[in-house]
């Protein structure tokens, strides 16, 4: 094996594991839920949209998970990542990678594969540095710019809390029930006047592919058993609550246009068992306006 062949082997080895170390995972999708086309968590809770609530990440969401910080510790270091604020060691690590990739060049032909092997590995260390947080200061590791002065932890925007009333945990259950009759019935149009526009897209497509597979998510006997307000905050003219709901329900998937009870009608679930589901939603509004469904979570 000549050494141009093992350095292409050690990069592709490299870059191949830090694909694997960063690529982010997706939250599995809990199999048998009604809604969402088995997602575990669909919709937009604003700034708190990926906070650890207790429930199920989202995994789908036009939100998006860099949102803006505020607090005493934003840009203590003067924006951007390590490298953007280290122009020199970005063209260092540039070059490098640069003379690995192509071979040629002052470090490819003095040092050769000895030095190659050499920069992967500082390489690899400096990555491990980077992403295990050893560069925002501390005990060692680079000093960040603000040297001699406490570093204070950047506090993520996440709205002001706030209260709701009685009445609108009452709002929150009627709308429960107005979506799970809607969607029983495949009816979008009712839909619409319960939900965003994010959610009405996403129980859209769940209808579409329910309809090309000649199947439908029928659901009756709602029973609410416990629906309970977690939090609520305010973003701008925005204000948002999340509330635990839990209740039992036959839900079941049937074939388009079969009677119930004919041989072969359901293709899952069970038509005379209820089932108990638990879940989070979360509510948005205009302040003064009415509530609409904006995310809905797996327990």
């Amino acid at each position: 094996m000549t050494k141009r062949s093992l350095r292409w082997r050690m990069i592709a080895a490299l870059l191949f594991s830090l694909t694997l170390a960063l690529t982010p995972s997706l939250a599995e999708a809990r199999a048998g839920t009604s809604f969402g086309g088995g997602f575990s968590g669909m919709g937009s809770r604003g700034s708190r949209s990926f906070e650890n609530n207790g429930a199920a990440p989202l995994s789908r969401s036009y939100q998006t998970p860099s949102a803006p910080s505020y607090g005493s510790g934003y840009g203590a270091y003067g924006g951007g990542g390590f490298f953007s604020r280290h122009p020199f060691l970005t063209g260092l690590f540039g070059g490098f990678i640069g003379s690995m990739l192509f071979g040629g060049g002052f470090f490819g032909h003095m040092f050769g594969g000895l030095f190659t092997f050499l920069i992967i590995g500082l390489l690899i260390f400096f990555l491990i540095r980077l992403f295990s947080g050893a560069f925002a200061g501390g005990g060692s590791g680079f000093a960040p710019r603000s040297v001699g002065a406490a570093a204070a932890p950047a506090q993520r925007y996440r709205g002001r809390d706030i209260s709701v009333s009685d009445a609108d945990l009452s709002a929150f259950q009627s709308i429960h029930a107005a979506v799970q009759e809607a969607w029983g019935r495949s009816d979008l149009s009712q839909l619409r006047q319960l939900m965003t526009p994010e959610m009405v897209e996403y129980f859209s497509e769940e209808l579409t592919r329910n309809s090309s597979q000649g199947v439908e998510n029928r659901v009756s006997n709602v029973n609410l058993v416990k629906a309970e307000l977690t939090e609520s905050w305010e973003e701008g003219d925005l204000e948002y609550a999340t509330a635990y709901m839990r209740w039992t329900a036959l839900d079941y998937t049937a074939r388009i246009g079969a009677a119930p009870g004919a041989p072969g009608a359901v293709v899952a679930g069970d038509a005379r068992v209820p089932t108990e589901s638990e879940e989070v939603w979360t509510f948005v509004r205009r302040r003064g306006g009415h509530w609409l469904l904006s995310a809905i979570q797996q327990v």
